[in-house]
């Protein structure tokens, strides 16, 4: 069954607001809150793609338009702001981020993102990463200085996904190695170096893992830089040749993508499915 047409589609679906924005709050990307009835446009969008949805489907499309209408200065996507960071500035990047996610060509979200690329291609213009030569970078192309953790450190979710197809390749490079080895990971998806794979296969841990693996694959390098993962997947085969992260995998973003896990079989069967794709492009 496509996906799409799912009871999990449908939940979604069916919370989204007439201007096609979700609740109240854009932003968050933590698990949602669904037994109070709560969900963010980010959560809603996150889910959403994961379940296939594409550009191409009216629901995606009306977020999009609202949230191009943001970037124009049409209006606000919600009143929510944090102190000591520029906002203004994070909000446009998440922004233009999830426009990408589903429009990677479209002009606004593209002109920022190569406004982003020249920062990067500065901070990794000599042997790694460096930076004293990030913030002067950072600071000629926003002409702000960094003023908090957002700006600070670039390794999240949103600069990640904004940057793919965009660097050099030397850069992409060079970029691709130091998230790979930061030992933190990738914020607001996995904790932990990418470099080194869960001990424990059927985890959570291992799904914000292959979720970090996800990512980085939609670089042009990224293949040949996590490569090494390929044996683990392949280790973590049961008899059958399928791959079970197990009950606590039902995380309500990346799994499940079958209605309802009460058989055994449509777990390894969306399991199977998630991280055989992923394997197939690390071959």
């Amino acid at each position: 069954m496509d996906k799409r047409e799912g009871n999990w589609a449908a939940e979604i679906l069916g919370m989204q607001n007439p201007d096609g924005i979700w609740g109240s709050q854009f932003h968050t990307l933590s698990m949602p809150d669904r037994r109070r009835g709560l969900i963010t446009t980010e959560q809603a969008l996150r889910r959403l793609k994961i379940l296939g949805f594409t550009i191409g489907d009216e629901p995606v499309r009306r977020a999009v338009d609202c949230m191009l209408a943001c970037l124009r200065g049409e209006r606000k996507i919600d009143s929510y702001w944090e102190k000591g960071h520029d906002w203004a500035l994070f909000t446009r990047l998440m922004l233009c981020t999830w426009v990408r996610e589903f429009d990677t060509e479209e002009p606004l979200a593209l002109d920022f993102a190569r406004r982003w690329a020249r920062v990067i291609e500065g901070a990794f213009a000599g042997g790694g990463y460096d930076f004293a030569a990030y913030s002067e970078a950072y600071t000629a192309e926003f002409n702000s200085p960094i003023r908090g953790g957002r700006e600070r450190d670039f390794v999240d979710f949103y600069h990640v996904s904004l940057l793919r197809g965009m660097l050099t390749e030397d850069t992409e490079s060079k970029f691709l190695d130091y998230i790979v080895n930061k030992p933190e990971g990738i914020y607001y998806i996995c904790d932990g170096p990418v470099s080194v794979p869960p001990k424990e296969f059927a985890s959570r841990e291992t799904v914000r893992y292959l979720s970090a693996m996800e990512l980085l694959l939609g670089y042009r390098l990224g293949p040949g830089k996590l490569r090494f993962a390929a044996d683990w997947l392949r280790e973590n085969r049961d008899a059958g040749g399928l791959w079970d992260l197990g009950p606590k995998a039902a995380d309500r973003v990346h799994l499940p993508l079958s209605d309802s896990w009460r058989r055994k079989g449509s777990r390894q069967a969306d399991c199977t499915y998630w991280v055989g794709s992923i394997l197939a492009r690390l071959t």
